[in-house]
């Protein structure tokens, strides 16, 4: 009988790591403790996840407030700093925040509407719909924002993030306006200092300040981009993926940490004999259709990942073929000619029918979002993702 199972990720439990841990170490003899309690085989082109925060974990790459305020201080110079389009994250950017203001004598905050970047919701569109509003060109103050639409709370953390943001800013010392805008250059009739705290939109937020007449332009990728007082630091994202550690401390977006996938792979095929790839997986990249967010706050999926996760499927769609060249078929007969049909598919199927509808996003993209559903991110202590069959395909035996 032909094999029956298919693509099957399992969490990997570990321990907690601390700054200075091996992680590789770590790592590898947790899937191999894995393996043998789990009763499962290592075979070749197995995927080996781990979370990004366990690697930050273990370089030790945190940040403080204070460290955070110095190189706003030191960049913008201190007095009046636009800060915008932040996500609306108690985890993501509170913290951040908390430096900026830190670093500011005031501090004008320019929120997009009616959500942010990854789809949390200050308000509806049939509510902008209702009132009038143009989210294209309109800039309302916080009073006419206010006026128009309360005080709404995000469905599932019941947090008004307009007055948290606010009280943040204020509890640092900092005077504080808000503003709600979706055209980067808005900002510039408050201030020429400018942060630009978008994820991933903003090389072309940082081209039309600097285009319009904004004077000290940085993005968030740019704030912590080296040790401030000896931090740690991210030389490429800056804040961005950063994520709340303490009250005073956030922990950053790990560094370079591709000789870290190539030593465990390395690690493992001495242990088992077998060729498995190893990645660095972040958040991943899908959307919630109750809360409308798109969950992708990281500046990317996989920060480093081995060779062998390059590229894209390459994929027939079944139910294509099923359909239309192999109608006439059934049973056996219909297996037959769908493997068949697999066994001398091209290289490269970009174009072709007969993969329409295969999912065209990056290999590490698609593991990278199964492996984040898979670890969770509260209690479950499974920070490595250990996933099998991921490459096999109907003929696979």
């Amino acid at each position: 009988m032909s094999r029956m199972i298919g693509t099957v990720s399992r969490g990997v439990r570990a321990p907690i790591i601390r700054q200075g841990d091996n992680l590789a170490e770590i790592v590898t003899s947790s899937v191999l403790e894995a393996a043998a309690d789990g009763g499962f085989e290592i075979r070749d082109r197995d995927i080996v996840a781990m979370t990004e925060a366990i690697v930050a974990r273990a370089q030790g790459n945190y940040a403080s407030v204070s460290d955070i305020a110095e190189d706003v201080r030191t960049k913008l110079g201190g007095e009046t700093v636009g800060v915008i389009f932040p996500i609306l994250s108690r985890n993501r950017f509170a913290i951040c925040l908390r430096g900026i203001a830190s670093g500011a004598k005031k501090v004008v905050l320019m929120l997009s509407y009616p959500s942010d970047e990854v789809g949390n919701h200050l308000v509806s569109l049939d509510a902008l719909d209702e009132k009038g509003v143009d989210p294209y060109k309109d800039v309302l103050t916080l009073e006419k924002y206010r006026e128009l639409f309360g005080y709404e709370k995000h469905p599932f953390t019941g947090v008004d993030y307009v007055e948290y943001y606010e009280g943040l800013i204020r509890e640092c010392g900092a005077e504080a306006e808000i503003i709600f805008a979706n055209d980067p250059r808005a900002i510039l009739a408050y201030t020429k200092n400018v942060i630009t705290c978008d994820i991933h939109t903003r090389a072309r937020s940082k081209r039309l300040l600097k285009a319009a007449g904004g004077e000290r332009i940085f993005g968030l990728d740019e704030i912590m981009n080296a040790p401030v007082n000896g931090s740690g630091c991210n030389e490429k994202y800056g804040l961005l993926g950063s994520n709340k550690a303490t009250e005073d401390q956030v922990k950053l977006f790990p560094r370079e940490c591709q000789d870290l996938v190539e030593d465990i792979q390395a690690r493992l095929l001495k242990a088992t004999g077998k060729h498995v790839e190893v990645m660095v997986y972040g958040d991943g990249a899908f959307k919630d259709p109750v809360g409308k967010i798109w969950e992708l706050a990281d500046p990317v999926v996989s920060p480093a990942y081995t060779s062998g996760l390059e590229g894209t499927p390459n994929e027939l769609k079944l139910k294509y073929l099923a359909d239309n060249n192999f109608a006439h078929l059934s049973g056996d007969a219909l297996k037959e000619a769908i493997k068949s049909e697999i066994t001398k598919k091209d290289g490269d199927l970009v174009g072709q029918m007969v993969s329409e509808g295969t999912t065209p996003r990056r290999l590490t993209d698609l593991i990278g979002s199964l492996c984040d559903l898979t670890s969770g991110s509260g209690d479950k202590g499974t920070p490595i993702v250990y996933i099998q069959g991921y490459f096999d395909n109907y003929t696979t035996e």
